[in-house]
């Protein structure tokens, strides 16, 4: 098993670059970026690798998630104090959820209908409906970073840059419940194993933490080239996806080795990527060149 390239796409040059989180509309292939420096969602045609769009009026874009079944997607204005609703085939702006000050990070609880918007100004984690309504708010114990849905236990799991931990954050109303401690700095990117029982913590300590989902412990590390953002793990080859903005590369950790497999080079300050699981590829987001690279897994 091996990524290989199969392609670029350019997206619109403006004065300056910088993407954040992405994520892919599994039914079109259709790949959504957060163009940060921009204030825009570009919109790429992930089958015939084109940009087919961008999506205006989301200042300092941070946080893309998208609802597979719903046919929507979420796009955190970091600076707007909103998250933009859009609709996944038309990429028309169906409305907007007024939040905190600066939203962050995105989770979705399907069973529940209600979306986890993670704010990295006040440290609260509040939940939504999609018109908009709240559906309450908790306290965080720190700067939280990404957070994810784990529908078997029916909780949030959210990242905590310091102290160093996993915030678990069950709902209606929403409390925390646990904290997992994680042992090396700045709990990063996070994506969960449902099969396995893992949390992978991606952490800016230069290590992937991994947690037992049943009791919150760590059960392995593993070291990886430098400070992490983004991570993906693809469930049917086993492999986590590592994004490093610095050297600009993409660590490949094979779960069932616990080890590296594999290392991409990529670009300076390419530190974010979205994964198609049914296409099984790979989007890596390139500020210097202004373009996504996508990968292929053999």
């Amino acid at each position: 098993m091996a990524l290989s390239q199969v392609g670029s796409v350019g997206l619109p040059p403006g004065r300056d670059s910088s993407f954040d989180h992405g994520d892919v509309h599994l039914a079109s292939g259709r790949i959504f970026v957060a163009h940060t420096a921009q204030g825009t969602v570009e919109v790429i045609d992930g089958e015939g690798l084109r940009h087919v769009a961008t999506v205006p009026g989301c200042p300092e874009a941070s946080g893309m998630l998208c609802l597979q079944d719903e046919g929507i997607v979420f796009a955190a204005a970091r600076a707007g104090g909103r998250v933009l609703v859009v609709d996944a085939n038309s990429l028309a702006v169906a409305g907007e959820i007024v939040t905190g000050p600066r939203p962050n990070g995105l989770a979705w609880n399907s069973r529940a209908g209600t979306l986890l918007v993670a704010d990295v100004e006040d440290f609260r984690a509040r939940l939504h409906r999609i018109d908009g309504t709240a559906a309450g708010d908790v306290a965080l114990p720190g700067r939280p970073r990404w957070c994810v849905y784990e529908a078997e236990a029916d909780r949030f799991l959210v990242n905590v840059r310091d102290p160093a931990c996993v915030a678990v954050v069950a709902g209606d109303p929403p409390r925390v419940v646990e904290r997992w401690p994680v042992s090396s700095a700045g709990p990063h990117g996070l994506d969960i194993d449902p099969v396995g029982g893992r949390a992978f913590v991606a952490c800016d300590g230069g290590a992937v933490s991994v947690l037992d989902l049943g009791t919150g412990r760590e059960v392995s590390s593993i070291d990886i080239a430098g400070p992490p953002d983004a991570i993906w793990f693809n469930l049917e080859r086993r492999l986590l996806y590592v994004a490093i903005g610095r050297p600009g590369v993409v660590d490949v950790i094979d779960t069932a080795a616990m080890g590296r497999s594999e290392q991409i080079a990529t670009e300076e300050g390419a530190h974010t990527t979205a994964f198609d699981r049914v296409r099984q590829r790979l989007a890596v987001f390139l500020p210097r060149s202004c373009r996504a690279a996508v990968y292929q897994e053999a």
